[in-house]
């Protein structure tokens, strides 16, 4: 108890110290666990694979990253990997931004909770069910044909729009949020006193809504953004012959794991490259 009673003594007297021991367990399960995988990653990444016996070759080569950069085939997934995550970014900011005005100003306050309630529920349903509940709907004879087929249209079928549309509703909520705290916190006087002085709705929103929102708008873009570039999942249920960077990835695994890394380091790397171009909006304030 004597002992007891003196360490707590001790470390009331250092609070250091007692930060230290408080961060210790954590900032180790980082540092080994989280950044030491993605040394051994990168590290992998310059090792060659045997042609014959297809086994690890622990030999330092830069094959696999010249082979990345100059194959047109990994050159076009890359590109439309980024393209894909860069899109449904686009739709999550545009489909987010009448919803969450809805939410934070419009909506009576006592109907907010509920709505963002709402808004945040299909996170709690299983991400294979939501992602095979969209293939019903696009594939042939879906819902998404017999909505259309009045207007002599069809749906978008298996391809790189139902990948787009399917990873824009997965991650749409992550945009919604941080815009309708952004929204929900905003002045009303800034409101009043634009309309005061003669902007028109337009006005407003251009000269004073969207530059305070903007960089929750970017928060929102981090999650959309990153989530969408390291998915293979949805790709593989509704992309059809589409390929992503995580399809080669994963098909890479088992037949050429340095490869696999090489191809894993790119996702890294750009998603290291958005949040450094993100942070000068001043989005990770937001997060």
């Amino acid at each position: 108890m004597a002992l007891l009673t003196r360490t707590a003594g001790a470390l009331h007297r250092r609070p250091r110290l007692r930060l230290a021991l408080l961060l210790t367990a954590p900032l180790l399960w980082l540092a080994v666990l989280y950044l030491g995988s993605l040394a051994v990653l990168f590290v992998s990444a310059f090792w060659t694979t045997d042609s014959f016996t297809s086994e690890v070759v622990k030999v330092w080569s830069t094959d696999n990253f010249h082979e990345l950069f100059t194959t047109p085939v990994f050159r076009q997934v890359i590109l439309r990997s980024v393209g894909v995550a860069l899109a449904v970014t686009a739709l999550c900011a545009v489909l987010a931004f009448p919803v969450a005005f809805y939410t934070a100003r419009i909506a009576r306050p006592s109907r907010r909770p509920l709505l963002v309630v709402a808004i945040l529920t299909p996170l709690w349903a299983s991400y294979l069910v939501k992602v095979y509940a969209w293939r019903l709907i696009l594939s042939e004879g879906g819902l998404a044909d017999w909505l259309l087929k009045p207007l002599g249209l069809s749906g978008p079928g298996f391809g790189l729009p139902a990948t787009v549309l399917t990873l824009t509703y997965l991650w749409l909520p992550y945009m919604i949020l941080p815009i309708h705290t952004a929204l929900e916190q905003l002045p009303d006087n800034l409101l009043d006193a634009s309309a005061d002085l003669g902007a028109r709705a337009g006005r407003t929103f251009r000269s004073v809504v969207l530059p305070m929102v903007l960089p929750s708008v970017a928060a929102g873009s981090v999650f959309t953004f990153s989530l969408s570039l390291g998915d293979y999942i949805t790709v593989q249920i509704v992309g059809g012959k589409t390929q992503l960077i995580g399809n080669l990835v994963y098909a890479n695994i088992e037949l050429n794991l340095p490869m696999a890394a090489a191809l894993a380091t790119v996702p890294v790397v750009v998603i290291v490259l958005y949040l450094l171009a993100m942070r000068r909006t001043g989005a990770l304030s937001s997060l």
